[in-house]
């Protein structure tokens, strides 16, 4: 009789390829939502044309720190892909804390994306049909879809997103066309000109941009479900980073010529038509109303495909802590269909009580209809990318540490130069962040969120690395066991 332990046994059935994998990774970039809302952001606060360099710069590096990452994905098969990473490079305590820090970034990217959906379907639905719902009401429908969708097989989720991922492209490219043919003022190539990138304003820039790439790590979690994770990972990884920094350089630079390049740079965006009126204007203007209708649908889907997205990430570092006795075991089940169903339902639970507490509290509704956006998107994504890029850099030096203790034919540029350029330019994105914070959060001043929402992903990490280390006498096994919870799917020994 084949072992069944629900607590141990892998994650799923091995039923993701190359495409689904990246179809998944793409759609927690969610493209119509950053060329819509955060390239035209990006535009309207730093008045720079370096935006679409900056993705470009941003992917270069990237698919530096994925040499690394990839390499390690090799050995390392487990669904809590950065915990595991850190605790076998940096040691267990350091993965501890990472463990904590990528909960608390995960969360609050698909927590705070809910208030992006919830404002624009209510805003879709008034506009459209003139019928009025709480945003809050709306959110709550969307959480218990997401949830069913989280203790389901994952290759429906992968069917699904490929769906929406694949409309989000079309809908862009058309206005990609019908930007470069129809230029606000002349036609030019100085937005993706390499002297951008010398200009003043490119740390706001590359600030703004990395959260456009926040999800492409994600391939490593779907290890213990890829069919050939030795494989699949690395390839799904760096197709990701490609796609997404090509596609992403390339909308934004037609995104520029729609606005007028002059207009951003000489601060003519004014405050009624910054952020996604920029391109729905252009699109009502030169594509006609039905597209901007359909765009707007589809606006709604890609943010809705992110949620989903983010959703099955949470609910696999849950299940990988769970299994491995650092939060209680309970939450290492998995369903027949080997969906970590325990970990689906604790972030649908944990989205719900964060969502109902914005709601009751009225938290930032001084601002209107739009302070779902203004308060629960904006606080908590720019939290959550913050510390998924501090989580990068850390990660870095675990490939460094990783291959150090564990030699293998791999060459100097995989196991140390390029993990070493990828942290000096993450943790230099970091400190970006963390310098802009208040331009990133809209802020017209500094005040105690400025300080509060960066601490609330370093606090947590500095605890787990003091927590780890008191699990090594309290309670052995469990520390034995950190970061290296998951069997290989091709060794599950069985009983008769």
């Amino acid at each position: 009789m084949t072992r069944n332990d629900a607590t141990q046994a892998p994650a799923a059935r091995r039923r993701l390829g190359v495409p689904a994998i990246t179809l998944m990774i793409i759609a927690a970039s969610a493209p119509l939502t950053v060329v819509a809302g955060g390239a035209t952001t990006a535009f309207s606060v730093t008045g720079s044309l370096a935006v679409p360099i900056g993705y470009i710069v941003l992917a270069i590096a990237l698919g530096i720190f994925a040499v690394g990452y990839a390499a390690m994905s090799r050995h390392i098969t487990n669904a809590g892909a950065f915990y595991a990473y850190a605790a076998q490079g940096l040691g267990r305590p350091v993965g501890v804390g990472v463990s904590l820090v990528a909960l608390i970034a995960y969360n609050c990217m698909q927590i705070g994306i809910y208030g992006m959906l919830g404002f624009q379907v209510a805003d879709f639905l008034s506009s459209m049909f003139g019928i009025d719902i709480p945003w809050w009401l709306i959110v709550i429908v969307f959480i218990a879809i997401v949830g069913w969708m989280g203790v389901n097989r994952i290759d429906l989720s992968a069917k699904v997103l490929g769906v929406l991922v694949a409309l989000e492209f079309v809908v862009v490219i058309v206005f990609d066309v019908a930007a470069f043919a129809n230029p606000a003022e002349s036609f030019t190539a100085q937005p993706i000109s390499p002297a951008e990138i010398f200009t003043p304003a490119i740390g706001a820039v590359l600030a703004f941009g990395v959260a456009a790439f926040m999800g492409f790590e994600q391939a490593a979690i779907y290890g213990e479900e890829a069919k050939d994770p030795k494989r699949t990972v690395p390839r799904a990884t760096f197709m990701a980073v490609g796609i997404i920094g090509i596609f992403y350089a390339l909308s934004s630079w037609a995104l520029s010529l729609a606005i007028g390049t002059e207009k951003i740079s000489s601060g003519g965006i004014t405050p009624e038509e910054a952020g996604p009126p920029l391109f729905f204007n252009f699109a009502a203007t030169h594509l006609g109303v039905i597209v901007v209708d359909i765009m707007s649908v589809l606006f709604i889907t890609s943010v809705f495909a992110a949620v989903v997205s983010f959703h099955n990430a949470v609910a696999r570092y849950v299940f990988s802590l769970g299994r491995e006795g650092l939060l209680p075991r309970g939450l290492g089940r998995v369903s027949r269909s080997g969906a970590p169903w325990a970990g689906s339902v604790t972030q649908t639970i944990l989205a719900l009580i964060v969502v109902v507490g914005f709601a009751i509290g009225g938290i930032g509704s001084e601002y209107g209809p739009l302070y779902p956006v203004i308060t629960l998107f904006t606080w908590l994504t720019n939290t959550g990318a913050m510390g998924l890029v501090l989580l990068m850099a850390v990660i870095a030096l675990s490939v460094i540490g990783y291959f150090r203790r564990n030699p293998n034919s791999s060459g100097p540029w995989t196991t140390i130069i390029s993990p070493i350029i990828a942290f000096i330019f993450l943790f230099s994105v970091y400190v970006l962040i963390v310098a802009n914070f208040n331009v990133l959060m809209d802020q017209p001043e500094t005040n105690a969120l400025t300080f509060v929402l960066p601490l609330l992903v370093v606090v947590p990490g500095i605890i787990g690395i003091f927590w780890g280390m008191a699990l090594r006498t309290s309670k052995p096994e469990v520390y034995a066991n950190i970061g290296h919870g998951a069997p290989d799917p091709e060794e599950v020994e069985t009983e008769v």
